[in-house]
């Protein structure tokens, strides 16, 4: 008898009387194609009003990176394979500084091959020895949908202020 009631009473108590919640309707593949177009367009018109209140002149690489150069210097531009050092400070649209190489010790990457922004491969290309620029990269030719889960936050536009202190070939 005493088994019935404990077993009854475990029954009972397991029972809220609530009916159990469907799981949620995952999003179809359209409607997460619909959210990121309207995000885009979203940070796209966020980088127009930063542009238009800064007054900058920029030249577009056509994936949404903008380049408005401080200092152009003529000669040659990077390309792919080779390895550029520059001077750089990295920072959110409101100005909020994330990164930045330290005084003196400019940093290196090979343009087109290391793990940087693929948007600062795109800038690299447009610039040469002495060359400096601010460069807008929107989030999704930087650190995307997630951030880099340190300094930048979800879906960043990022702000490099950006001088190129040299250019070498890496053995091509």
């Amino acid at each position: 008898m005493r088994w019935l009631i404990g077993c009854s009473l475990i029954v009972l108590s397991a029972c809220s009387g609530e009916p159990a919640k469907p799981p949620p309707i995952p999003p179809t593949q359209q409607e997460l194609l619909d959210d990121n177009l309207r995000a885009m367009r979203t940070e796209a018109k966020d980088i127009d009003l930063y542009v238009k209140r800064n007054g900058l002149n920029t030249v577009s690489t056509g994936t949404g990176v903008r380049c408005a150069f401080m200092r152009n210097v003529e000669g040659p531009v990077a390309e792919p394979e080779q390895l550029v050092t520059v001077n750089y400070r990295m920072e959110l649209l409101n100005g909020t500084e994330c990164y930045s190489s330290k005084p003196g010790e400019p940093e290196s990457f090979r343009v087109e091959h290391d793990d940087v922004e693929s948007g600062l491969h795109e800038a690299a290309q447009l610039m040469g020895v002495g060359d400096s620029a601010l460069v807008i990269i929107p989030s999704h030719r930087a650190f995307g949908l997630i951030g880099d889960m340190d300094k930048v936050p979800m879906r960043s536009t990022i702000i490099y202020r950006i001088g190129l202190v040299k250019i070498s070939d890496t053995g091509k």
